[in-house]
């Protein structure tokens, strides 16, 4: 009987402290803000940024000093691809470079005066392509277009001049090695659907933490332990503590993870291989990963606003440790080895091989895996730091007990 009713009480201690968790969440306008607003606005804006894909319409300069029907077949076809647009036309190279640096322009085709005349005779002619290297999708775009152009004109050429009789001898003479161009993963080749599907799972984790360490930097203010915890049995609360809290913060994220890692996606059409049973299976103990992560982290800052600058400084740098937006190959060991201290680096790794890349779940076992290591991990961490939490208060809790006792006794 005594055993059912400990089990019976530790239940409704845990609700007790899930309730008032969940009471705070929504009285707190900071811990509001980052639980629920910023995980629902935050990707509609990001998405809706990066909705284009690609850049079109990237502005070039042309230096033509050919001035023939041959140089400016090279403008026009240029400037009818969707990715570049022939803004003006410079007398010299240092007009060129004056339009790039004010920045009307992100590159500059350079057409020399001999080039009609070496395609006339048989010569390799050049055309020189000027980029602004400081945002590498316009590079891409201005490099490529040209690129492509002087294919396109070569195969021409080749054709004209080859005394060719029928359309096939054409196209063996100028493709004898056909191919086909399949892009994998990204069938758009535009950058929403490369990074933003690691984004999202980053936000879950960051606004989480955000969350949590505001929480408990009010909690602590207002030394909230007390009313949780009776002097008399304080350490049989830590885990009704852990547990509860960690109740609210999954009913939460529970609904705020299904928001973006599949409804986001949906709404913007980003890459959805995954079924739900293999998101469901990578979110549990992500999500769960997350919450003791940041309880942890939570305890370690003094102060609510330290929560806020460490994890904002973080964003970036775990975006390029995950290995999406920067090669993992290409990370040094010490560094993969702190980037295993947090759970978006699995996380990332696992969603976007599931939906981006169509991995089955044992092709993301390995991080499915260390994300429970970390589940367990965390959560015995944050029973630890918590008890020691409890024990300072009931230590101050004696302390202020003892200075009334004696003051009565004065008074006496």
């Amino acid at each position: 009987m005594s055993t059912y009713h400990s089990l019976s009480r530790m239940i409704n201690d845990t609700f007790y402290i899930w309730r008032r968790e969940l009471m705070q969440v929504f009285k707190d306008e900071g811990v509001l803000t980052f639980l629920i607003i910023v995980p629902l606005v935050y990707p509609l804006l990001y998405s809706w940024i990066y909705n284009n894909e690609r850049i079109h319409e990237v502005p070039v300069v042309v230096v033509d000093d050919s001035h023939t029907g041959l140089s400016r077949q090279f403008i026009r076809m240029c400037d009818a691809s969707p990715d570049v647009h022939v803004a003006f036309y410079a007398q010299d190279m240092d007009e060129a470079k004056s339009l790039i640096s004010r920045q009307l322009v992100k590159g500059a085709y350079y057409i020399p005066s001999d080039f009609d005349v070496k395609v006339n005779r048989m010569e390799q002619a050049t055309v020189s392509v000027y980029c602004d290297m400081s945002l590498m999708l316009t590079y891409k775009a201005v490099f490529q277009v040209a690129q492509l152009v002087s294919m396109e004109m070569g195969n021409e050429i080749k054709t004209k001049w080859g005394g060719l009789y029928t359309s096939r001898e054409e196209a063996i003479a100028t493709r004898p090695l056909d191919y086909d161009d399949v892009p994998i993963f990204n069938p758009s080749g535009g950058y929403g659907s490369f990074v933003l599907p690691a984004v999202l799972m980053l936000i879950l984790q960051q606004t989480l933490v955000l969350g949590i360490g505001l929480a408990a930097g009010t909690a602590r203010e207002n030394n909230r332990f007390k009313q949780l915890i009776p002097i008399s049995r304080p350490y049989q609360g830590t885990l009704r503590i852990v547990f509860g809290k960690a109740l609210c913060y999954f009913m939460i994220y529970a609904i705020m993870g299904a928001w973006l890692v599949v409804i986001v996606p949906y709404i913007f059409s980003f890459p959805q291989l995954a079924s739900w049973k293999p998101l469901l299976l990578l979110m549990l103990p992500y999500i769960l990963a997350c919450i003791f992560f940041g309880m942890v982290v939570s305890c370690l800052m003094k102060y609510r606003e330290n929560v806020m600058l460490m994890i904002v400084f973080m964003s970036v740098p775990l975006l390029f440790l995950s290995g999406v937006s920067w090669p993992q190959s290409n990370i040094s060991g010490f560094w993969q080895g702190v980037s295993w201290v947090f759970p978006s680096t699995f996380g990332l790794r696992a969603y976007v091989r599931l939906n981006s890349m169509g991995a089955t779940i044992g092709d993301v076992s390995h991080e499915i895996f260390v994300l429970w290591i970390h589940v367990a991990v965390y959560f015995a961490i944050a029973c630890g730091v918590y008890r020691y939490q409890i024990y300072l208060t009931r230590q101050d809790a004696l302390e202020r007990l003892s200075e009334m006792k004696q003051r009565k006794k004065q008074k006496q």
